[in-house]
C-alpha cells in the first residue's frame, strides 16, 4: 500500500521543481539574454517480486536549459552587444568567471567595459577591455574587434563552457561553468542590439497550467489513498 504513496510523492516532487522552473522563465521573459530553463524527469523502474508486475517511480531532478537564439533588439547604444549564434560574453566577477548573453555595458571610472553591477568584460585573452575615455568613435566588427577613432583596441572574446552538463545558473542571465570555458568560434557579435529572453510566454502559461493540473490530480490520489487506507484499519478494528 506505500507504493503509491512512495510513487506519488516522488513525481509531485519533480512536478514542484519543474512548477518552480517555470514561474522563474516567467519572471525572467523581459531579462536581457535570459536562458529558458526546463526539468528533466528519469524514471526508475523496479520488478514486482513474485507478484509480477513492476513498479515505476519518476523523479524530476535534473535542469536543462534552452540555449535557442532570443529575439535581438536595436538600441543603437556604443555599448551594447549582442551575439548571434554561439557563445557567451564572459565577466570578471568576484565570484568566479561568469558566461552570460546580456550585452550592456558601460565604461567604469577607470575606462574598463562592465556590466551594470560592476563585472568587467573579458576579451579573448581573458583580460579585461580599456576604452580610451577621450575616444570619440567607437566600432565594433562581427569578429569582436572593438576601435576607438579607428584604432583597434580590443576584440571581445566569446566563450563557452567546456563541459556544458556541468553549468549551473547565477542570479540573473549568468551562468557558473565549474568545467572551466574555452574559446569559441561561430557567433558573430553586433553592436547596438541587445538579445531578449528565449522565454515563450504562451508556451510557458500553458505549460504551467498543465503541471498544476497534474500536481492537483497526484495531490488528490494521495488524499483518496490516505482514506482508503484509514478505512481499511477501521475495518481491521472492529
Amino acid at each position: 500500500m506505500a507504493n503509491v504513496g512512495y510513487v506519488t510523492l516522488t513525481r509531485l516532487s519533480g512536478l514542484k521543481r519543474e512548477f518552480d522552473a517555470i514561474a522563474q522563465n516567467v519572471a525572467n521573459m523581459s531579462t536581457t539574454g535570459y536562458r529558458r530553463e526546463g526539468v528533466i524527469f528519469s524514471e526508475f523502474i523496479a520488478r514486482g517480486g513474485n507478484a509480477g508486475g513492476a513498479l515505476s517511480m519518476a523523479a524530476g531532478r535534473a535542469r536543462v536549459f534552452d540555449m535557442a537564439q532570443g529575439g535581438l533588439q536595436q538600441t543603437g547604444g556604443r555599448f551594447d552587444f549582442a551575439i548571434e549564434g554561439e557563445g557567451f560574453f564572459l565577466l570578471e566577477t568576484p565570484d568566479g568567471p561568469a558566461l552570460t548573453r546580456a550585452g550592456s555595458f558601460t565604461p567604469s571610472p577607470e575606462g574598463e567595459l562592465v556590466a551594470p553591477d560592476g563585472a568587467r568584460l573579458l576579451d579573448a585573452g581573458g583580460a579585461p577591455i580599456f576604452v580610451p575615455p577621450d575616444a570619440r568613435n567607437i566600432a565594433l566588427a562581427t569578429d569582436g574587434t572593438l576601435t576607438a577613432d579607428g584604432q583597434p583596441i580590443a576584440q571581445v572574446g566569446l566563450y563557452a563552457a567546456s563541459q556544458p552538463e556541468r553549468m549551473s545558473r547565477l542570479p540573473g542571465a549568468r551562468f557558473a561553468a565549474e568545467g572551466g570555458v574555452e574559446p569559441v568560434a561561430g557567433g558573430v557579435i553586433l553592436q547596438g542590439f541587445l538579445e531578449g529572453a528565449n522565454v515563450q510566454p504562451v508556451t510557458e502559461i500553458a505549460r504551467m497550467i498543465e503541471v498544476q493540473h497534474a500536481y492537483e490530480a497526484g495531490r488528490n490520489l494521495l488524499e483518496r489513498e490516505d482514506e482508503r487506507i484509514r478505512d481499511v484499519l477501521r475495518t481491521l478494528g472492529k
